[in-house]
């Protein structure tokens, strides 16, 4: 379900196959388990991860016909989300989100939770379609987003108009970091920005340590998803 190659002094971590790569358990605990595998890696020069994946999604969000049998489902995979994320503020390097594909909702999340979001400038969209799927948003989610969207412009429009962004859409408001032309440019330069970073030489835990500061208020949020108590009161199927 995902891949590490070590590339020099970069970990490029990409999700594999064609399909909408759904964050389900089995995906989260396949990119989890990836990154457990960097933080347990004897590390003796600076580092930084690169996260991308193949076909047409970078990720389609939670899978939500997974979740729709059971409904501690989607518990479980919120929870196991909110891990992820906690790991990768706490993972000791730089890290850099190569989109190449659509990414939407818990996918978007995904990708703002890593330090630079590149993506492809020919095909995909940025979706948080939370209105659309009639779901109150979560308050971590949107904790996120205040932190890495600063135009409160750009947040209604993500958030309180469900509206699909194209990659220089995103740029122009400052959601993303930069728009390439193809997946291959996406990755090329995400390698690029990669490499200029390492050869600063940070210390990684250091660098962790800042990071958790520009994001505490994401990390309170993590301990609590108010969406599952709301599907669970509703009764609804998602």
């Amino acid at each position: 379900m995902c891949t590490l190659e070590k590339q020099g002094s970069l970990y490029i971590l990409t999700i594999t196959g064609p399909g909408e790569h759904r964050l389900n358990p089995t995906l989260i605990d396949a990119i989890q388990s990836t990154l457990d595998r960097i933080k347990f890696e004897p590390i003796t020069s600076s580092t930084a991860l690169i996260t991308t994946a193949e076909g047409k999604f970078f990720s389609n969000g939670y899978d939500i016909e997974w979740a729709k049998s059971i409904q501690s489902n989607f518990q479980l995979m919120s929870r196991k989300l909110r891990s992820l994320i906690s790991d990768l503020i706490l993972l000791p390097m730089p890290t850099i989100a190569a989109v190449t594909g659509h990414a939407s909702a818990a996918g978007l999340i995904l990708a703002l939770s890593h330090d630079y979001v590149l993506m492809r400038n020919d095909r995909g969209f940025l979706y948080m379609s939370e209105l659309d799927i009639r779901l109150t948003i979560s308050a971590w989610f949107m904790a996120l987003i205040e932190c890495k969207v600063g135009n409160p412009t750009a947040r209604r429009e993500m958030v309180l108009k469900a509206a699909k962004l194209m990659a220089k859409e995103a740029v122009e408001r400052g959601i993303i970091d930069a728009a390439y032309d193809s997946a291959e440019e996406t990755v090329k330069a995400a390698v690029k920005l990669g490499e200029e970073l390492v050869n600063r030489k940070w210390d990684g835990h250091v660098y962790a340590q800042n990071r958790v500061v520009v994001l505490r208020e994401v990390l309170d949020h993590l301990d609590y998803d108010e969406t599952v108590d709301q599907l669970k009161n509703t009764g609804s199927k998602l």
